[in-house]
């Protein structure tokens, strides 16, 4: 779901993220030997090996409000008690869940789970690249008019019973006839359809308040390429304005230029009209099927870190070093999103999460939480 529209185009943080304080002697906590174990996700293939912490050794711990999680750790519970019994118990903390206050979270979780440091065992480092994505809100109209010329699609119905290999680009998509008549939606801003495309998910506004939910359907399965990496290369723009209000603004100075620009990207996507919610707050449907919470949620790589679990995530807040050390909930996952130090966080809807989330790539350390066996 969570490719990046300006992930090249983001810098690192100026230093590196803090190593994890010592536990004090003091601590409540009992320290925890150092075996290192591999991670029990559905994937044999997993890279990830878990060290096990005190909960008192991340730091952040214990300055996070953790209370601002709970909802979204509920959220991982209604898909986590629905399966089948495996080495990890999720139904039984689940359940466990459900009888607890918000306000106990801390409590909860140190009671419930254990800890462990997530590193990559093939380079053994356990530091890695953190980056952002967000849900699109646009303008926009079931059927095509005067001022709503730029058009979503739905997936192509002949693609259902034999889908192309290798299916066509974005500009040989676009040069055809192959998508006439799979419109789901009409809207203004080339950029900013293609930013929906990419983030894989959005919001509608159509001219009488109403909001029409777009969820992912599928894609022709080639390659992300930047768009903005394209502009940067050719000059056309520079770094401070390679955010999405940037390009498009170049886009309305250079018309002529705007589909070259946007095929530089052959991988393209295609939407299905989700269900209207009596929440128009709710986030967009990640992965594990659950509307995701603004930084609360992180796609990663389900081979790697099991899809649903509480993840304790340490970076920083985009071009900056200004900390962001909090408990979030892996609740989606991305094709560039691979290996287990790699973070996508969800930062909500609309155009301020969407500049936070173009300018994020920074260095950041995660902890898996694993509930403790009975």
């Amino acid at each position: 779901m969570a490719s990046l529209f300006l992930a090249s185009c983001a810098a690192p943080p100026t230093k590196p993220i803090s190593q994890a304080p010592k536990a004090s002697s003091s601590s409540n906590l009992p320290r925890t030997p150092r075996v290192t174990e591999t991670v029990i996700t559905d994937d044999s293939s997993s890279s990830a090996a878990l060290t096990p912490v005190a909960f008192s050794e991340i730091p952040g711990w214990d300055e996070d409000n953790l209370s601002e999680a709970w909802q979204a750790w509920l959220q991982s519970c209604n898909t986590l008690r629905k399966r089948k019994p495996g080495p990890v118990n999720w139904a039984a903390v689940c359940d466990r869940a459900n009888a607890q206050k918000p306000r106990d979270a801390k409590a909860f979780f140190e009671n419930n789970f254990r800890a462990y440091a997530v590193r990559n065992q093939i380079t053994g480092k356990s530091e890695g690249l953190v980056t952002g994505y967000y849900e699109p809100i646009i303008a926009g109209s079931r059927v095509r008019t005067d001022r709503y010329t730029v058009p979503l699609y739905a997936y192509p119905k002949a693609w259902v019973r034999t889908k192309p290999s290798p299916a066509p680009t974005r500009a040989e998509l676009m040069n055809s006839n192959l998508l006439k008549g799979s419109e789901i939606a009409w809207v203004e801003d080339p950029v900013a359809a293609a930013s929906m495309q990419i983030q894989g998910s959005g919001k509608i506004r159509l001219d009488n308040g109403q909001i029409m939910r777009l969820g992912f359907a599928g894609s022709n399965d080639l390659p992300f390429k930047s768009s903005a990496q394209w502009l940067l290369d050719r000059k056309e723009i520079t770094r401070a304005q390679a955010t999405m209000q940037g390009i498009s603004e170049w886009a309305k100075r250079n018309p002529s230029k705007v589909q070259e620009m946007l095929n530089a990207n052959p991988r393209f996507v295609f939407f299905r009209e989700l269900p209207a919610s009596s929440n128009q707050d709710l986030g967009p449907i990640g992965a594990l099927g659950v509307p995701l919470t603004p930084e609360r949620s992180v796609a990663i790589d389900p081979r790697a870190i099991p899809l649903g679990a509480p993840v304790f995530l340490e970076t920083t807040r985009p071009l900056s070093n200004q900390p962001i050390r909090r408990l979030v909930m892996a609740q989606d996952t991305g094709k560039a999103i691979v290996g287990p130090v790699r973070v996508d966080y969800f930062w909500g809807t609309g155009d301020e999460a969407g500049e936070l989330a173009g300018r994020m790539k920074q260095n950041g350390r995660v902890w898996l939480m694993l509930p403790k066996r009975d």
